[in-house]
Parts: structure tokens; sequence; C-alpha cells
């Protein structure tokens, strides 16, 4: 099975910056798309970003347009999520999805353990 680790997260105030890495790590495998979503509380979850592997197009929820930018590293098998002017409302547990394709399962949707990212002055 493959494994979609993440790091950062954390306490922020409103208008600063955070960002996110989650890292792929495994058996041979291949990514087709990559990216991240959250869930706030009593909310549902939400599509936030993604990026496909090949080519490197991204998309993004209105939400975040022009706040969060998601890039890719093919050679480490990471993805970023670097985001700025940080509101209130973008408080909530940040996942890292992977649709990803192995020789034994085809491919398949992964998730990273989830990172808490709190903005509150």
């Amino acid at each position: 099975q493959v494994q979609l680790v993440e790091s950062g997260g954390g306490l922020v105030q409103p208008g600063g910056s955070l960002r996110l890495s989650c890292a792929a790590s495994g058996s041979t495998f291949s990514i087709l798309f990559m990216g991240w979503y959250r869930q706030a509380p009593g909310k549902e979850h939400e599509f936030v970003t993604g990026i496909r592997w090949s080519g490197g197009t991204t998309a993004y929820a209105d939400s975040v347009k022009g706040r969060f930018t998601i890039s890719r590293d093919t050679a480490k098998n990471t993805v970023d999520l670097e985001m700025n002017s940080l509101k209130p409302d973008d408080t909530a547990v940040y996942y890292c999805n992977g649709r990803i394709e192995t020789t034994s399962t085809g491919p398949d949707d992964y998730w990273g353990q989830g990172t808490q990212v709190t903005v509150s002055s």
C-alpha cells in the first residue's frame, strides 16, 4: 500500500501563511493526481486544490483561489500547499489526497493522516 505522510500545519494569525507538505512512499507506484481536501468542525469534507502529476495542471476551490498555491516535486513524489492571507474560515483539518496507481491495485485513492490548521487571533 502507498502511504501519504503530511507535515506542516499549526496555529497562525489571520493574514499569515503556512505551508503543508505531503510525501508519497511505498513500493513502485505512479501518481496520477494529488491534492488537498479539508474538513472544518461541523462542515462537510470539501475539495481545496489538486494538481495533475503529468503536466502540472491545477485546480482550486473558489474560496482559496489567489491565496493558496499547490506545487509538486515529481522527483521526490511530494506535493506542497502554500497558504497565504489565511482567514479564520480556513481553519480545518487538511487531508492530502492522491490518485495513485500500483502494479497490483491499479488506480486508487489514498489519504494522508490529516493536519490541523488553525487561523485565529
